[in-house]
């Protein structure tokens, strides 16, 4: 692997590198720096900028507006992303529904949905998982019944309760697992199913996190209506479709360039902070080991998402290696989380959950760390657990 880059790529860099320094919204920026709550509009701001200059969906098929940009150019653009703490695209219409779409759904549902997703003018939610169907989706309850409607249309009538929904407080579509046949095997008889946030019959209740954000929600339906146009696929298939777009979103969750960019917050913090000799304390030896050991994994994780992301360029689509980025993303991003808080020490300790934020007793860079620990628990159980992953590889990697 050839890691020096081309004075091609180097322009491309400082080309990301200047849009982005002259395009990033200053009022999403200051809403990040401190700490708050995003509105729906400033989630999506960043969104159609990018998507008006042709780049928020670098890894589409050219022919649906993806950049055709090489796997380096694809780093570089993450990389940057990282380094300026851009707010990314929301990954569940752009990273995760829309391969779907383009690779199994029907022309009319690409013409009618993937248009939308690019430019930020629907926002999608995920129902997947369910009270007692987390890491075992495939047991999910959630049913959806073919019913003839008064307008002479077939419809699916869906009950039932999603769970750890994600900002679908804002959502204007979700794309649901549900189930299609009860009388067969689990996976057998589950289909994928587009659903109108605004039907009669949903009702969205938030979660509050243990940092006092609310991100996830419970989603009830009650009797909702779909049209059967609204399946991505054949009935009972939807299992495929499922296994798929989790592949996306393990791929996806890796976050090996923001990981990077915090390894560097967590060396300046250490630089500053005193260790209880009186020098800084990434001078002290047992500290400065954790962060080595921490680096030295991120660097092993950076190479394995490079040979994933060749492998994508290539027509391999993300494969059950994903799980491998899941597990070892999320542990190293609540190592730094763990050590960020470790490294402000008594800093960090104050902390106030009804403003979803530290107290702010010490230095700026002190100021959240509590609560991004606390919120980065999930990390490790979303999108699969990462038990569920080590299975996934035993069995499908090792072949046990």
């Amino acid at each position: 692997m050839n890691l020096d880059f081309s004075p091609e790529e180097n322009a491309f860099r400082a080309e990301v590198r200047a849009f982005i320094k002259e395009n990033y919204p200053a009022d999403l920026r200051a809403a990040q720096d401190s700490g708050q709550p995003l509105t729906k509009e400033q989630y999506l701001s960043w969104h159609k900028i990018l998507a008006k200059k042709g780049w928020v969906a670098p890894s589409w098929p050219k022919e649906f507006g993806g950049t055709d940009w090489t796997p380096t150019q694809k780093y570089i653009w993450s990389e940057e992303s990282a380094r300026a703490e851009t707010l990314p695209p929301l990954p569940f219409g752009v990273s995760m529904l829309a391969p779907v779409l383009y690779t199994f759904g029907s022309q009319e549902q690409k013409e009618t949905f993937l248009p939308g997703i690019y430019n930020g003018e629907a926002w999608w939610c995920q129902g997947y998982s369910e009270p007692g169907a987390g890491s075992d989706l495939a047991s999910l309850k959630t049913k959806a019944e073919r019913i003839t409607g008064d307008d002479g249309k077939e419809y699916y009538l869906v009950n039932g309760q999603k769970t750890w929904t994600t900002l679908a407080q804002f959502a204007d579509w979700g794309f649901f697992l549900v189930r299609t046949d009860p009388n067969v095997k689990p996976q057998a008889g589950i289909s994928f199913l587009l659903i109108d946030m605004k039907s009669p019959g949903i009702t969205v209740r938030p979660i509050i996190t243990l940092e006092g954000g609310h991100e996830v929600n419970d989603v009830f339906l009650d009797n909702v209506k779909v049209p059967v146009e609204n399946r991505v696929f054949h009935e009972n298939q939807g299992w495929t479709l499922a296994k798929a777009l989790l592949a996306h979103e393990r791929s996806g969750i890796a976050g090996v360039a923001r990981s990077k960019r915090n390894l560097e917050k967590l060396r300046s913090i250490a630089t500053t902070e005193r260790s209880d000799a009186g020098g800084p304390l990434l001078g002290d030896a047992f500290f400065r080991r954790k962060v080595a050991e921490l680096e030295i994994d991120l660097t092993a994780l950076e190479f394995t998402e490079l040979r994933t992301l060749a492998g994508e360029s290539s027509g391999k689509g993300p494969g059950p290696e994903s799980s491998i980025l899941k597990i070892k993303g999320t542990e190293i991003q609540q190592r730094l989380q763990e050590l960020a808080l470790e490294a402000v020490g008594h800093y960090g300790a104050p902390f106030l959950r009804d403003l979803g934020h530290n107290a702010g007793v010490g230095p700026d860079y002190a100021v959240g760390l509590a609560g991004e620990m606390f919120n980065g628990r999930k990390t490790s159980i979303y999108g699969g657990s990462n038990e569920i992953q080590r299975n996934i590889i035993a069995k499908m990697v090792l072949g046990l």
